[in-house]
C-alpha cells in the first residue's frame, strides 16, 4: 500500500500477476486494504489479459543452442 501511495499519479507502475484481479481481495485478506490498492491501480490503468498456452511450454521444445 505504501508503494502505491508514493507512486499514485506520480510515476508509471507496472504490475504483473498470474492471479486475476477478482481474486486479489481473497489473496490480500483485508477488503479495505484491497479496495484501496485496487482503486489506485485501476484508476487510469491499461489492462492486458493474456490468453493461450504458456510460452514456457512452447519453448521447452526449442533447441537451447
Amino acid at each position: 500500500m505504501e508503494i502505491m501511495d508514493d507512486r499514485y499519479e506520480q510515476s508509471a507502475t507496472i504490475i504483473i500477476s498470474q492471479l486475476p484481479t477478482e481474486q486479489w481481495y481473497e489473496a490480500i485478506g483485508d477488503n479495505t486494504l484491497a479496495d484501496a490498492i485496487l482503486d489506485r491501480l485501476m484508476h487510469n490503468a491499461h489492462r492486458i489479459n493474456l490468453k493461450g498456452e504458456s510460452m514456457r511450454k512452447k519453448n521447452e521444445f526449442l533447441d537451447p543452442s
